[in-house]
């Protein structure tokens, strides 16, 4: 199990160079893909992958993409106000076939998936975008591993006991700080090797706050899995489950990167 995971972590750590490193279309066209495998993921747990509501969800997303490519969000609420209307549509005339469950998860993945993996792209065409991006993923994958780190040597106090038993307030304390102290190494190697103007303060900010933030959306896929009585979104990637299970903090990290980014 250790050599799978393994082994996937390292083909996924050179995907993201290839990349998210080289950004523009390739990024774009990738994050489209992998949010609608996010999205087919989520809707499989409500049975709604294969049916009239998922192809609508599918739909949404490739337009808000299509938004997003051309520069024209200022449409972005017609789309929702659109969306759903569409999807009450097919409810209500197809009715009973499916559910108000169906329906309310479907219209919930373009925002849960689509739009806010959306902004690993969008974080990456900001003007420093080619070095805040790897932010999100330092700040949401370092502070998982510092958090577990911490967790497992001190450790004492449960975070949420019921939803994730080995989760502990230490470890989340933990994850805050290695993730800022990251944020810091990183800023640092990019001002003597990367050519970069990295103000460490900012870094450690950001990556501390993304830290935080991504406990709670690692959280938030727990809790959607259990209520659901599911392992894993899926087995895309062996060893780490689907997209949602390997991405689930960084889909709430890449916002909160994306906007301290622009702020900062």
């Amino acid at each position: 199990m250790f050599k799978t995971r393994l082994l996937s972590g390292i083909v996924l750590v050179i995907v993201l160079i290839a990349t998210v490193g080289y950004g523009g279309n390739i990024l774009f066209f990738l994050l489209l893909a992998v949010s609608l495998i996010g999205m087919t993921e989520l809707y499989k747990v409500v049975e709604a992958e294969q049916t009239l509501l998922g192809v609508v969800g599918y739909l949404a997303a490739a337009f808000y993409y299509r938004l997003l490519y051309v520069g024209e969000m200022e449409h972005l609420m017609m789309l929702s106000i659109l969306f759903l209307v569409l999807l009450m549509a097919v409810y209500v005339f197809s009715f009973p076939k499916y559910r108000a469950e169906q329906v309310m998860t479907v219209y919930f993945g373009l925002f849960y998936v689509a739009m806010m993996l959306s902004f690993v792209y969008q974080t990456r065409m900001l003007p420093d975008g080619g070095v805040v991006v790897w932010l999100i993923f330092l700040s949401s994958w370092g502070c998982d591993t510092c958090a577990y780190c911490v967790g497992m040597l001190i450790g004492k106090h449960k975070m949420a006991p019921k939803l994730s038993p080995k989760k502990s307030v230490e470890g989340g304390i933990g994850g805050i700080v290695g993730a800022a102290l990251l944020g810091v190494l990183f800023g640092l190697a990019m001002n003597q090797w990367g050519g970069a103007d990295a103000n460490l303060l900012h870094y450690a900010v950001i990556c501390a706050a993304g830290g935080a933030i991504s406990q709670v959306g690692d959280l938030a896929a727990s809790a959607i899995k259990r209520n659901h009585d599911i392992k894993d979104y899926g087995k895309l990637i062996p060893g780490h489950g689907g997209i949602l299970d390997r991405f689930d903090s960084v889909i709430f990290t890449a916002p909160v990167i994306f906007y301290l980014a622009s702020v900062i």
